[in-house]
Order: structure tokens, then sequence, then C-alpha cells
């Protein structure tokens, strides 16, 4: 695990997260409450997986909070291959002590496994402050550091698992500005991550022939073990929230659209591209 030297670099990890706040760098955001949270591309990609990871296990929303406040504070959520010691991955934990072998730490979903597999073996964890129950799992040398990092935590969980519609937006380059896929290796790596992140099954994806974009994938949002719209709106803004890595280029949910080019949600227009309950449409490069 990353051990935070005093207040100094307490205060580093903030400016880095608050770095990406500026209208000249790419980022994404959750919104929760009026306020606007910001990460990198790379670090949204991240949380997508953690938060999709619980979803997957049935656990509550506040393990999500509490899984991304530790990945922030340990490795400000990049796949680090660097630490304090051994420790290395995105929770920072180390071979040494029994966590697993690099490899096998350095492999998001592996790491993000062995830190939910600690947090729920933690009595009560839900009524704990979420420092206290990271530190349970973490047994860092400076437990308080998990604080700074629960209300943006609060913010992406509350979104990724589909609550406050359109709350997730990216502000990304072009495609052809980027190294994302496109046609049918584009379509392979949507559904590789969807089961990766979400435990979406193949069955799940499958061409929209209703649309004329024929990168246009529907997603099945009912396999997603959620309940009704938090279904809908965890794939939607989970979609948003990997476009850099997927090469999405509109994201089409209920009557509501994101766009790679505006960067945004917008309401449709017309009745008809209003996406039918249970269902995402994915529009990719």
């Amino acid at each position: 695990m990353v051990l935070v030297a005093g207040a100094g670099a307490t205060a580093g990890v903030v400016w880095f997260l608050n770095r990406v706040d500026t209208p000249s760098v790419q980022r994404c955001a959750a919104e929760l409450d009026g306020t606007s949270w910001y990460l990198t591309p790379v670090q949204a990609d991240n949380a997508a997986l953690i938060v999709g990871s619980s979803v997957q296990r049935g656990l509550p929303g506040r393990a999500a909070t509490i899984g991304l406040a530790t990945a922030l504070q340990e490795s400000r959520l990049v796949n680090i291959d660097y630490g304090d010691r051994d420790s290395v991955g995105l929770f920072q934990q180390r071979p040494s002590q029994g966590w697993g072998t690099v490899d096998e730490i350095m492999d998001p979903v592996y790491s993000t496994g062995k830190f939910y597999d600690g947090l729920v073996e933690v009595d009560g964890y839900e009524d704990l402050e979420v420092t206290v129950a990271a530190q349970a799992v973490q047994r860092s040398g400076f437990p308080d550091a998990y604080a700074q990092h629960e209300t943006r935590s609060r913010a992406w969980a509350s979104a990724l698992t589909g609550h406050s519609p359109g709350a997730i937006t990216c502000d990304l380059p072009p495609t052809e500005d980027d190294e994302a896929p496109s046609g049918a290796a584009a379509r392979d790596l949507l559904a590789e991550r969807g089961a990766r992140d979400l435990g979406l099954p193949a069955d799940a994806l499958r061409a929209d022939t209703s649309d004329q974009d024929v990168n246009a994938v529907v997603v099945d949002a009912t396999a997603v073990p959620l309940d009704g719209e938090l279904a809908t709106w965890a794939v939607a803004h989970w979609a948003v929230a990997t476009a850099s890595v997927s090469g999405a280029q509109e994201v089409r949910a209920d009557a509501q659209v994101w766009t790679r080019e505006d960067g945004t949600w917008s309401v449709v227009d017309d009745d008809a591209d209003r996406r039918p309950d249970g269902q995402v449409t994915i529009v990719l490069s």
C-alpha cells in the first residue's frame, strides 16, 4: 500500500485530482447535488470497473464508495506498477502480505475482487465511516487519509449504480485523435469490457438494426442485477465512463443522448429516438 508521507503528500493527492478540473484537460465528471466531481478518462475507466464489480456481487452502493475512496488514495485510481515497498496495482496490495503475485495484483479485476473479498469480511462495514472500513481491509500506515476522497467517491458510486440520470459526462477528443478501435474490433472490445465490468452476457449485446448507423449496439440493461431504471442508467453511465477505451461516439438512454462531440447529455427531439425501457444504445467508431 502507498504510505502518505504527511500533510504535504496528502495535499499533493488533492492537487492532482483538482488539476483535472480545468477546461483544457480531457476529463469526466459525476454530478452530485449540483457539484461536478472530476476524474481523468483513465481514472473514470477504472472507476467503472470498481463500481461494476460491486454491482456484479450484489453489494450495496456503500461498498462501491469505499472501494473508490480506497483506490483514489492508494493509487490515484491508476493501475500503477510501483508503490511503497512491494505494493502495486489499483489498491497497492503487497505480494509479501499475501494479496497475490505481482502479475495477479496488476490485473485490476483480480485486485478489485481481492479488495471486496476483504471488505465483506468487515462486520458492519456499511455503517462504518469510509476511512474506518477502508483501513480494516488495507491496514495502511496512514488510516485517516481515505476520508478526503469520500464525497468524490460517493458521487461516482451513486452515478455508476444508476442514480441521477445523465450524471456522468466526459469531454474526450475525436476518436481519430486517439487509439480507440473501430468497426468489429470496437464491438468486440465493448462486449469484452461489458462482461468484465458488469457481467453482461454475450447475448445482452446485439446490433441495432433499427438504427441507420451500422456501428450502433443495443445493450439489454436488464441483464445487470439492478432494478428498473437503475440498471438502464448504470449501463449508460458505464458506457460514457469507458468511452475513452471503447471509442463510443454516442450513448442513448431513455429520452437522453450523450455525444462525444458535445461531451454532455441532452434530451432527444423526436420521441422516435427515445430508447425503450431497459435498453441502452451505444454508437461506436
